[in-house]
């Protein structure tokens, strides 16, 4: 395995804070619906109509997805009316997910093809 030199390396030794919060964004993350809505919402903000129809979930199950992204801060709502508009909080969030998903196009790249 090569790893490449990392940019953006965390500047000092994490400690047990650091690491256990980590934990707990990765874990939300490892749901295939949740980065799902985590890449949209990384194009810009949307609300619950747009972003099933991205993800292809169904509208309550979405609506739980965006309920626990917004209790662990991972998005910002806003209303615009009487919708609810979704938006990432940060731009660390989105590099996270970019990096994911770059790491999956690097193992899928690798895989060994069948005849």
């Amino acid at each position: 395995m090569h790893l490449s030199p990392a940019h953006d390396a965390h500047p000092r030794t994490p400690g047990e804070e650091q690491f256990a919060l980590a934990a707990d964004i990765l874990a939300l993350l490892g749901d295939r619906t949740r980065l799902a809505l985590l890449h949209a919402l990384a194009g810009g903000e949307a609300d619950v109509t747009s972003l099933t129809e991205v993800c292809g979930a169904a509208r309550p199950a979405v609506s739980q997805h965006l309920a626990r992204l917004r209790l662990a801060g991972l998005v910002n709502t806003r209303k615009e009316g009487r919708r609810v508009i979704y938006s990432l909080r940060d731009g660390h969030l989105r590099r996270l997910v970019d990096e994911a998903l770059n790491v999956a196009d690097h193992r899928l790249s690798d895989r060994p093809l069948h005849d």
